[in-house]
């Protein structure tokens, strides 16, 4: 302590002095607790393991050896331990055997044996490695050889049942009628055909990154959608193409322009006046490319650099297959392709303003093309006479504008053909629909509210339209009856889900600040709210009466599930929460927060009121997942750095400091992506948040895993060995945020980051086999303790900055 005398220094380091005074005092008073508390363990241990611990122990009282070396053979041999047990346990007994009345420093150094030996006695552990940082897992009392653990894909697979959401927030032309009655347009990796009528979809899942285009063959048969470049797993950048599919089979057809395209497609259209014969398309390279390609053939016909600036959308003359429309920033481009080359006019705008954006065209059943743009506007197009005394002799013709038409106030986002002439076009900022005679007079309109600006406006009979909005929805109806919605999503980074405990419904929440309650088995969106601020975790009581949701300033809100009301609100720190968790019984509930403490709460009046209970307070980096044990009075919690925690609920929110006493603790779920029992789904040269979210399903059989490299798993559960083998899939075009499974196992949920995509996977049952608590027993019972394994140490050689990461920061950091 003279160390640390005030005299020595000023009055203003007195209070810094104090504390690191008192940080030492509690470090050795910890690690007393510790070694006292692992000797008693040690102690209860022995006994347990072996009738023979007591005649050693009352030897070792004695202070006698006499016959010592006869109960030493028989131990080993009961036992059949390592040898370095044995060698352990005769030093133990020669040292102290004698003088069991020591010094203190001598009953430290033999306690501290004494542990050693029951460490090797007891249990294993296994050592993983996460960015260098090790991480030890006590291996469980019921698994007698850890090497003979047979680790199997689980029997049972996932099949994608539903897809919710739709992408317009920035894609445009993505929404079309087949022949067959369904709806077709994109989100994430997936094209959706959705009948209308029956309610039902099938879906094209060939991409292997997201879809951005889509256009409809002539015979309203085929598909043709495009997609982005993306990088896999280790990095490496993968090629965009054009799928040509059958939208009747789902078989693919073609691949256009495989190491064709560079960053991705971003436009697509088949010709029309020679039954479809060419596909033109336009990539998102800097010059924009553009090229025709033979469909019969697969082959390239033309190809030439576009602009530099932004390109919405090509079409084909309807009328003439040799004439190409392009639009985009501030021009548009009328094509001729002739002789297998492409050559170009731009549209003249003359007196007119020149606007920032063109961002559709149609061609009007007399060949005018007419534009939308973003003044509001409809230009209609026609061709003049070379202007001799601008261009001088020789001068061609050349296409401006011979009409304006004010529509909307705001951008015209895209503009309809219907099949008599008449006109529908759909506005950004006023988000109107409005129907327009063949001579342009306006004739009908409609506001659509609450779901966005019109992005896309698909004709279904003359009267009904399908209308696909910036706010990620699907709307059908009539100017005379009205629109409803038949297909909604989020419009933004989604991280909160939870299903409900007994009801096929499960709640989601992000960035957009909408927490949605959906149903499974009715596949639609039952309710919708908006909070003040984003949503980043979810709970259901058990009860199913109300739900918590954790949002991004440290504030809970308990929902009521019928009346949709806030029957609770409180605020916890001022960081964001990142996870939610009530207990088995839904008696208290768990509030993971980003300022590295998990409040505890009493919950009473069927969730309805809450008080403080305690705090657990011991992890050093921000809390990403928690579980409550199946007896309701322990939690085990993940954090930031990598660490496992085990916390005393009922004792008061007592730190459990040592770890080895929970490795046969039952728990109620399990959602933590760090434990002895999911060690297996980390790959090797993970750097942490590869897996942001996992989930065990309630029969205890299966781990659903979502990773950062847009794939969902499915292992087996328990799967602790490393390498587990496991089904994967895909769907997914951003990071998958997170997994779940319903109440019954029946399904599997996923969520996708910045894709804004929900996928409903159906779990397929391959036979009854054997429950994930057997397969623990399943090992050879004999033993063979080996200590502490070591696996994915180090960091991997895949190239992390080239993959897609995380644009946003989430819960999982």
């Amino acid at each position: 302590l003279r160390k640390y005398d005030v005299s020595a220094g000023s009055s203003a380091e007195y209070p810094d002095r104090v504390s690191m005074m008192e940080g030492r005092l509690q470090l050795q008073e910890n690690e007393i607790t510790l070694l006292k508390s692992s000797l008693a363990d040690a102690l209860r241990r022995l006994r347990l393991h072996d009738q023979l611990i007591p005649l050693l122990k009352q030897q070792l009282i004695a202070g006698g050896l006499k016959g010592h070396s006869e109960s030493i053979t028989a131990f080993e041999r009961e036992t059949n331990i390592h040898m370095k047990l044995r060698i352990g346990l005769r030093k133990f007994i020669l040292n102290h055997g004698r003088n069991w009345r020591c010094t203190n420093e001598s009953m430290v150094q033999s306690c501290h044996t004494l542990f050693l030996i029951c460490h090797w006695l007891t249990g294993q552990s296994i050592k993983m490695f996460i960015r260098g940082r090790p991480i030890t897992m006590y291996v469980p009392s019921n698994i007698q050889n850890y090497d003979d653990l047979r680790m199997e894909p689980p029997v049972e697979k996932l099949e994608l049942d539903w897809v919710y959401g739709y992408r317009g927030r920035d894609c445009r032309a993505n929404l079309y009628l087949l022949a067959s009655g369904e709806a077709v347009y994109f989100i994430a990796c997936v094209v959706v055909l959705y009948h209308i009528n029956n309610r039902t979809q099938r879906h094209y899942s060939k991409h292997t990154d997201c879809v951005r285009c889509l256009t409809i063959h002539p015979d309203k048969v085929r598909v043709a959608s495009g997609q982005t470049a993306g990088v896999d797993k280790d990095g490496k950048p993968l090629q965009p193409y054009v799928h040509i599919w059958d939208s009747s089979t789902l078989i693919t057809l073609q691949q256009i322009g495989l190491g064709t395209f560079e960053r991705g497609v971003g436009s697509v259209a088949f010709s029309f006046a020679d039954s479809g014969a060419f596909l033109c398309v336009i990539d998102d390279s800097n010059e924009h490319m553009l090229s025709v390609w033979d469909c019969a053939k697969g082959t390239k016909h033309a190809e030439v650099k576009s602009t530099n600036e932004a390109v919405f959308t090509v079409e084909f003359n309807p009328n003439d297959s040799t004439n190409i429309i392009t639009c985009g920033k501030s021009h548009v481009y009328f094509w001729t392709l002739s002789a297998g080359s492409l050559t170009k006019k731009q549209g003249i705008f003359g007196k007119y303003k020149k606007p920032k954006f063109i961002q559709c065209f149609v061609f009007s059943l007399t060949g005018d093309v007419l534009t939308g743009d973003s003044e509001g506007n409809i230009l209609t197009w026609g061709k003049s006479p070379g202007d001799v005394k601008t261009l001088g002799k020789g001068a061609k013709e050349t296409f401006q504008i011979m009409r304006q038409t004010r529509a909307h106030d705001g951008s015209v986002f895209t503009l309809c053909m219907l099949q008599g002439g008449a006109l529908l076009s759909g506005g950004g900022k006023d988000r109107k629909i409005i129907r327009w005679s063949a001579d342009l007079a306006p004739e009908r309109e409609c506001e659509v509210k609450d779901f966005g600006a019109v992005r896309c406006i698909a004709d279904v009979d003359g009267e009904e339209v399908l209308v696909g909005t910036t706010r990620n929805a699907i709307l059908r109806g009539t100017f005379s009856d009205g629109f409803v919605a038949i297909v909604q999503g989020h419009v933004d980074e989604m991280w909160g889900l939870a299903t409900h405990p007994s009801q096929d419904v499960f709640l989601t929440c992000g960035h957009d600040r909408q927490v949605c309650v959906w149903n499974t088995e009715e596949h639609k969106l039952d309710w919708c709210t908006t909070l003040e601020e984003y949503g980043l975790c979810a709970d259901f009581c058990p009860n199913g009466a109300v739900v918590s949701v954790g949002l991004s300033t440290g504030r809970w809100l308990v929902l009521d599930l019928q009346t949709k009301d806030v029957v609770s609100d409180y605020t916890d720190g001022n960081e964001q929460l990142s996870v939610m968790r009530y207990s088995p019984d839904g008696s208290f509930l768990a509030v993971g927060s980003h300022d590295n403490f998990i409040y505890i709460y009493n919950v009473t009046e069927s969730g309805r009121r809450y008080s403080r209970y305690g705090k657990c307070n011991g992890h050093s980096s921000f809390i990403t997942h928690l579980d409550w044990s199946k007896d309701g009075k322990y939690i085990m919690s993940n954090s930031g750095d990598y660490e496992i925690l085990y916390w005393d609920i009922a004792g008061g929110c007592k730190l459990l400091r040592n770890r080895y006493e929970s490795k046969d603790r039952e728990w109620a779920s399990y959602t933590c992506v760090l434990g002895f029992h999911v060690m297996g789904v980390w790959l090797e040269g993970s750097d942490g948040t590869d897996i942001n979210a996992l989930c065990r399903s309630h029969n205890e059989r299966m781990v659903a895993v979502a990773d950062d490299f847009c794939k969902v798993h499915l292992f087996q559960y328990p799967c602790p060995k490393p390498k587990a083998p496991n089904h994967s899939y895909e769907g997914h075009g951003s990071h998958v945020t997170n997994v779940r499974f319903t109440h019954c196992d029946s399904h599997v949920l996923s969520m996708g980051g910045k894709d804004t995509c929900i996928l409903q996977w159906r779990v397929k049952r391959g036979g009854t086999g054997d429950s994930g608590r057997d397969r623990l027993h399943s090992s050879s019972s004999t033993s063979t303790n080996k200590g502490e394994r070591m696996f994915t140490e180090g960091e991997g050689e895949r190239a992390r900055e080239q993959r897609r990461k995380r644009v946003a920061s989430g819960p999982v950091a």
